[in-house]
């Protein structure tokens, strides 16, 4: 089985738990570590000529990452193409079950099985808090409806205000956001790479919650730890 992945959350799952397989990947793959792998372009513009070239069995896509174009492009070319559609954490563990099967695994791998348990054994949260969650800046975008970021912070007690909009990934101006007055501002370090420096600054008054945006916006491996990095962060923004 030949594999090329263009959604970065999916390279990690089938890297780590099939190794070999994989055999081109995007450059926005950032996991594993050291993934020696043929780099096919980005998620938004992959290299159809260059992925055919590496003649793989199955290239995998998300319908949110990839454009329409270009996977009609890619099946044109010869392989074939699974679609992903994530936007709950129990879909995530559906899909992640489908496609590692999809590229030949023979067993369910054992840290899908940890990751699922991790998101079971979460308690009720203790109390609910509002956020208003930005991915992007100039101009200010932040997350909309039917999201699995939303969803994971919905799990973790936090609602954003933007959840019923109807744009999945709304732009909306930062007189606006900040006016909303949450309880927190979450900012994730991609697709925007917010950080200390960058980001809170737009928010005075506000508590801002900096967060690893591979364990908000991946679906992988990452989900197993991720119900607890992502707490960490959010309760020591409430401090």
């Amino acid at each position: 089985m030949r594999v090329v992945s263009l959604v970065p959350s999916l390279t990690e799952a089938v890297a780590v738990s099939l190794p070999g397989v994989l055999v081109g990947a995007t450059d926005w793959c950032s996991h594993p570590a050291g993934l020696d792998v043929v780099r096919v372009g980005g998620t938004k513009n992959p290299d159809v000529e260059r992925i055919a070239a590496l003649a793989p069995d199955l290239v995998l896509a998300n319908e949110e990452e990839n454009r329409a174009p270009d996977l009609d492009a890619l099946r044109a070319a010869g392989p074939d193409v699974l679609v992903t559609e994530v936007r709950t954490v129990p879909q995530a563990f559906t899909e992640l079950d489908r496609v590692l099967r999809a590229c030949g695994a023979p067993v369910r791998p054992r840290w899908l099985d940890r990751a699922e348990a991790a998101w079971a054994a979460l308690p009720a949260p203790a109390e609910r808090r509002t956020a208003v969650v930005p991915i992007w800046r100039r101009p200010w975008m932040v997350l909309g409806r039917d999201t699995f970021a939303g969803d994971v912070l919905a799990r973790l007690g936090v609602d954003h205000l933007h959840a019923a909009h109807a744009e999945r990934y709304p732009r909306v101006p930062l007189p606006e956001l900040v006016a909303a007055a949450p309880d927190l501002v979450v900012l994730p370090d991609e697709p925007y790479a917010f950080t200390a420096g960058d980001g809170p600054e737009a928010f005075p008054g506000l508590s801002c919650a900096l967060v690893s945006g591979r364990h908000l916006t991946w679906y992988g491996p990452s989900l197993t730890e991720a119900p607890r990095v992502l707490s960490e962060a959010l309760r020591a923004a409430g401090r």
